[in-house]
């Protein structure tokens, strides 16, 4: 008899979720897209194993973890570049990558970037929440965050793995900003400011959003209140102490607190791969 198809978590590391593209599409609900923060190397990793790009993988964060297989299956690793092993031996990172049965696959530590993804050929078949397997931290949907002896269902095989290898991406620390749609609630002096300004990635930072300490953004009416409103990915929510936040994929659908600008899409992996002590500079378009 075949072995089962299952994955076990050996060590979950800081956090470890599974996710695939999320679920978009739900705001009017008050569900969250959520979904990997680093969509891009979900979907590299899963061309790599032969899988669609929206199956869902492991996401893992700053100090990786290790996962066992019943079964033979091909795996990737993708995001931020990390040590890769097979039963102690090294592996490439960004390859699709044959595990025997019975091994243990163990990701390390990122010299840099935040959130590395793992991809098994046939996918994480968890069941579906509102059409995801995504887990979302905010609303609580999709599975729990992984702990050590859990075990999650791999699908067949889709296709075979590609022979083609990923390049590590750079990690800029740059980041464009659209200004609005609440930039009127903001000193004339903190909107020239935030042109440039540097801010230091905070450790309360996590997939809802990441906090920032840096020069305050002076609200121009102190103590006003606004009423809540609908919340996109990538605002750039101020609260009143001025120190900003950067909404992530699992980020609350409404807020209260005025949004100064919007990140630019294509830099939204820059914060999503920032880890606590890293710095991000802004650029206002």
């Amino acid at each position: 008899m075949a072995e089962p198809r299952v994955l076990r978590i050996e060590d979950a590391g800081m956090l470890t979720t599974v996710q695939d593209l999320g679920r978009p599409g739900h705001a009017h609900l008050g569900v969250p897209r959520s979904g990997a923060v680093d969509p891009d190397a979900l979907r590299l990793g899963n061309r790599l194993v032969g899988n669609p790009e929206s199956a869902a993988g492991l996401e893992t964060t700053a100090t990786g973890g290790a996962f066992g297989f019943a079964h033979a299956v091909a795996i990737a690793v993708t995001g931020a570049q990390c040590e890769v092993r097979v039963d102690g031996r090294a592996v490439a990172w960004g390859a699709a990558v044959p595990v025997p049965a019975g091994s243990v696959v163990r990701l390390g530590r990122a010299p840099s970037g935040l959130r590395a993804y793992l991809t098994v050929s046939g996918g994480i078949t968890v069941p579906p929440v509102l059409g995801s397997r995504a887990t979302d931290l905010l609303s609580g949907l999709g599975p729990a965050p992984l702990r050590d002896g859990d075990e999650l269902p791999v699908g067949p095989p889709f296709g075979e793995p590609s022979g083609s290898e990923a390049v590590g991406r750079p990690r800029p620390g740059t980041v464009e900003l659209v200004l609005g749609p609440r930039h009127d609630w903001f000193t004339e002096r903190s909107l020239r400011a935030l042109d440039g300004a540097t801010y230091e990635v905070l450790p309360a930072s996590n997939r809802i959003g990441v906090r920032l300490g840096g020069p305050a953004i002076e609200w121009l009416r102190p103590g006003e209140e606004l009423a809540s409103e609908p919340m996109v990915l990538g605002a750039l929510q101020v609260p009143p102490n001025g120190q900003p936040v950067v909404f992530l994929h699992d980020h609350p659908t409404t807020g209260g607190y005025p949004v100064v600008a919007v990140v630019r899409p294509d830099d939204l992996v820059v914060c999503a791969q920032a880890a606590p002590g890293d710095r991000i500079r802004f650029r206002v378009r």
